[in-house]
């Protein structure tokens, strides 16, 4: 987006056609001679049909939406889930605004930086058109304003571009922009506390690495993984999986696991434990699981001879343990619609359904694991994962 687009977007002529065209059919409203500058108006019905669901205040309001911005957000119910609260708080990664926006309901004041001269003039209107009084928003690079004198907040938020120049996906925090990484001294002279969010498939055992203790939260929004953040700020370290709307474990790093069994004896099970994808990336679920369930690994299933009750562990009844066979399987289910799950199997889906003739759908469930070297394949009597 440029400023002649947000000029135009910011005038009554197009706020009223997208107004009025944001229940049609975007490709519609683009070919529609009579709408004015309708491809601009058209792109915002779109995003603004699809912030409904991400970020329902600012579809709302009638906010706008840059393409890239929107499609880099957090969505509102990430962005509420923070844990930080204070006086003042300084966001080094505007970009939208969403998560400036959550900080306003927990900060009296809220300073935002924005480089994209452009962006930080649509963070401004958004938050203007949402009513927010307590957000300025800084057209500069966080390396640039770090260097001003007299700075002090009680926080300091991230949430790195993790996307390169040529649109890679970044993971290692040094590469992503700002480096925070590189910036720490800086950001520590500033605010005894920091809060930076990362790429789901950022490493948790990464976070002490770059900040020494510190608390790691997982969050995932219907079983999908999210994000992952980091707080340094002094408190107790400690691994949290919270699944949205749902519930939260927590426990001091490297916190003990009893054993599983020396033997897996499928005989012993009538239930298999799916730990939330929360649980399983702060290899957490084993700990959950302890006294409910056996579980070989963090990131596979568990297994209990009895049902019991946890938000943030699903419960499938088993019908039969079926050793790895891909001919016998093939023989006995080729070609029936299945629905296949795998926690800790080593071949993909595609392949695993390709090897034992499955087609998709949901006439059988079955689920793949590896327990020590042995591949098991389980047959389940629920339809509803």
């Amino acid at each position: 987006m440029d400023s002649e687009e947000l000029r135009l977007l910011s005038s009554p002529a197009v706020r009223q056609a997208i107004d009025e065209a944001c229940e049609r059919d975007p490709l519609e409203v683009a070919l529609d001679a009579h709408v004015p500058h309708a491809r601009l108006v058209a792109t915002q019905v779109k995003y603004r049909q699809r912030a409904r669901h991400k970020l329902p205040s600012f579809a709302a309001v009638g906010c706008i939406f840059p393409p890239r911005a929107f499609e880099q957000a957090s969505s509102e119910v990430c962005a509420c889930c923070k844990r930080i609260e204070g006086e003042t708080v300084l966001d080094l990664t505007c970009g939208l605004g969403v998560d400036a926006w959550a900080l306003s309901r927990r900060f009296r004041r809220v300073t935002t930086l924005e480089r994209d001269p452009v962006l930080a003039a649509v963070a401004a209107e958004n938050f203007s058109r949402l009513g927010i009084t307590n957000i300025e928003v800084v057209n500069s690079a966080a390396e640039d304003f770090l260097q001003r004198d007299g700075l002090s907040f009680d926080w300091i938020y991230a949430d790195p571009d993790r996307r390169s120049a040529d649109g890679r996906k970044l993971v290692r925090m040094e590469d992503c922009s700002p480096d925070v990484v590189a910036l720490l001294p800086q950001l520590r002279a500033v605010a005894p506390k920091l809060c930076v969010k990362n790429s789901p498939l950022f490493d948790i055992d990464e976070a002490p690495r770059i900040f020494g203790p510190c608390r790691v939260e997982v969050l995932s929004v219907g079983d999908e993984c999210k994000e992952v953040v980091v707080y340094a700020d002094e408190a107790a370290p400690q691994v949290i999986a919270t699944a949205v709307g749902r519930g939260s474990f927590a426990a001091q790093w490297d916190a003990p696991v009893p054993p599983p069994p020396q033997r897996f004896e499928p005989s012993r099970y009538r239930w298999l434990a799916v730990p939330d994808v929360a649980l399983r990336k702060a290899r957490l679920a084993r700990l959950r699981l302890a006294g409910k369930a056996d579980a070989w690994s963090d990131n596979g299933f568990g297994f209990a001879a009895e049902p019991f009750d946890d938000p943030l562990v699903r419960l499938l009844p088993v019908e039969e343990f079926m050793p790895y066979e891909p001919r016998k399987l093939k023989k006995r289910f080729g070609g029936t619609p299945t629905d296949l799950i795998k926690r800790d199997f080593p071949i993909a889906q595609e392949e695993t359904m390709r090897r034992l003739g499955l087609r998709a759908g949901n006439d059988l469930r079955l689920a793949c694991t590896k327990i020590g070297t042995e591949y098991w394949v389980i047959r389940l009597k629920s339809l509803h994962l």
